[in-house]
């Protein structure tokens, strides 16, 4: 859940794995581009400074940090993968995340909504945006598009888009049974760890 306090800043959740930053070029990028735009354009976070505490083993972990001007808090957790067997929809209206800000009160009320289904599918305007804790990757095992008009452009999306592994497209609510198959994906749920959910799983 939010923390009130932290109302005010953003937050980076990165996954350390072997005592090493994964895809640190596109966190980077990203804290920038939110303290350009927020902030009036400070740069303060260099994340090579980040110190990997003693503590952190080779296993994968996440790093969370939030942040305005600077650096407010730092995090470590051990990831633990969540399941995902039945994703619901959800719809919304209004909805800006733009930024990876922590007030995350809409997303909230939004997931919510889910009921008994362990993740959500976020449909605004007609058109499939993200689910609660990372961007959508819809295909059929060959072939994977993502919603070109996500709420929040995530660093793994971008560095698979890079790679040419996905394809943003424009994907509305009544295509997504042209889909069989669905991915969930985000700092700590790589490519190759992304879980895939036939999409009979949606309801």
């Amino acid at each position: 859940m939010s923390n009130p306090a932290l109302y005010n800043f953003c937050f980076e959740t990165i996954c350390v794995e072997n005592r090493q930053i994964r895809n640190q070029s596109y966190h980077q990028a990203r804290i920038n581009r939110t303290q350009q735009a927020l902030w009036g354009g400070i740069k303060t976070i260099d994340l090579g400074q980040i110190t990997i505490p003693d503590h952190i083993t080779k296993e994968r972990h996440k790093l969370r940090i939030s942040y305005d001007q600077h650096i407010q808090q730092i995090t470590w957790q051990l990831h633990h993968p969540r399941p995902i067997g039945q994703v619901k929809k959800v719809y919304a209206q209004g909805i800006d995340y733009r930024y990876k800000y922590e007030d995350r009160r809409g997303l909230e009320a939004l997931f919510a909504l889910r009921e008994q289904a362990d993740e959500i599918i976020i449909v605004q305007d007609g058109l499939l945006t993200d689910s609660f804790y990372g961007n959508l990757v819809l295909g059929d095992g060959t072939t994977w598009h993502t919603p070109a008009n996500c709420l929040l452009p995530g660093t793994q999306r971008a560095y698979l888009i890079d790679q040419g592994v996905i394809t943003p497209q424009i994907i509305r609510e009544e295509q997504i049974q042209s889909y069989p198959l669905l991915r969930i994906i985000n700092a700590l749920n790589d490519w190759e760890h992304a879980p895939t959910i036939p999409l009979q799983s949606v309801v």
